[in-house]
C-alpha cells in the first residue's frame, strides 16, 4: 500500500492542476495581508465600534492571529474548488486517459487501487491546508506580529497570547477533516463519470446547494440542515468559543468523519463493480 501511495502522489503532483490551489494561496493570502496592512486599523475600528463606549481596547489587537483568523473564515469557503480540481480527477483522469484496463489488470485488487488513490487525495487536501495555516499564521505573526486575539460573535472574547496557539492548531486540524469531507466527495463524483470537469462542477454545485439550504431560515430547511455536511464544515470555529462545546465539535467531528467513510465506502462499492470497458 505504501508503494501504491507514492505512486500515486507523483501521479498527482506532476500534474500542473495540483499546484493551482498552492499558487492561489499562495497570492490571495500575502494580498489580503498587505491590504490588511494598510486598512486593517479601519477594519478593526469597524469591528470594535458598538463597544468603544464601554470598553478601552489597549494593546497590538491588530496582529498575525486576528488576521490568520480572517483569513481561515474566508478562505475556507473557496478552498473546497481547489480540493475538487485535484479529487475530481483522480479516477475519472484515469479513464480519460484510457488507462483503467491498465490499472486493473495489475496485480492489485481494485480495493487496494482506490484506497491508495483515495488516501493520495487526503493527503494533497491536508497538506493545502497546512500550506494555508504556514503561509496566513506564519506570514502574518512575521508582518503583524502576536498579541491578544480578539474575536466577536455573540459578544466580544479576547483570548491571551498563552490561550491562542492551540486553538488555531485545533482549527486548522478541524478545517483539514472538513476539506477532507469535499475530496471524498468530488473522489466519489470522479468514480462515476470519465471526464474530470463533471465531478469538480458537481461537487462545487453540491457544496453551494447545500450551503444556501442551511442558510434558508424556513422550517423545512431547518429539518434537513442537521444532516447536510455543509451544516458542519465551519466547526473549526467554535474551538474560539468561550467556553468551548467539546460535546458539540466532537459531535459536528464524527458527522465530518462518518461522511468521509460513507462516501469512501459507495466509491469502493460502484468501482468494484464498475464494468471497465477502455
Amino acid at each position: 500500500m505504501y508503494t501504491l501511495v507514492k505512486i500515486e502522489l507523483y501521479k498527482i503532483f506532476r500534474k500542473w492542476r495540483t499546484y493551482i490551489g498552492f499558487m492561489a494561496i499562495g497570492v490571495l493570502v500575502p494580498v489580503i495581508q498587505i491590504a490588511m496592512y494598510f486598512q486593517g486599523a479601519h477594519y478593526l475600528e469597524f469591528i470594535t465600534r458598538s463597544f468603544k463606549d464601554n470598553f478601552v481596547f489597549v494593546g497590538n489587537l491588530l496582529n498575525g492571529y486576528l488576521i490568520a483568523y480572517i483569513i481561515l473564515g474566508s478562505l475556507t469557503i473557496h478552498i473546497p474548488f481547489l480540493i475538487a480540481l485535484v479529487s475530481g480527477d483522480l479516477l475519472a483522469g484515469e479513464a480519460t486517459a484510457g488507462t483503467y484496463r491498465m490499472l486493473i489488470t495489475r496485480p492489485i485488487s481494485r480495493m487496494k487501487l482506490v484506497t491508495a488513490k483515495f488516501i493520495s487525495g487526503l493527503i494533497y487536501t491536508n497538506l493545502l491546508v497546512l500550506w494555508l495555516a504556514i503561509i496566513s499564521l506564519g506570514l502574518g505573526v512575521i508582518i503583524f506580529g502576536v498579541g491578544e486575539l480578539i474575536v466577536i460573535k455573540d459578544a466580544i472574547i479576547i483570548f491571551a497570547q498563552n490561550d491562542i496557539l492551540w486553538r488555531f492548531a485545533f482549527a486548522y486540524a478541524s478545517a483539514a477533516l472538513s476539506m477532507s469531507v469535499v475530496c471524498a466527495l468530488g473522489f466519489l463524483f470522479s468514480s462515476l463519470v470519465e471526464n474530470a470537469i463533471g465531478p469538480i462542477v458537481t461537487t462545487m454545485t453540491v457544496i453551494i446547494i447545500f450551503t444556501i439550504f442551511s442558510a434558508i431560515n424556513i422550517d423545512f430547511f431547518r429539518t434537513i440542515k442537521p444532516y447536510l455536511f455543509t451544516n458542519y464544515m465551519s466547526t473549526w470555529q467554535l474551538v474560539f468559543d468561550a467556553p468551548i462545546d467539546y460535546d458539540e465539535i466532537i459531535k459536528n467531528l464524527l458527522v465530518l468523519a462518518g461522511h468521509i467513510i460513507g462516501f469512501f465506502g459507495i466509491t469502493l462499492f460502484l468501482f468494484k463493480r464498475k464494468d471497465i470497458l477502455t
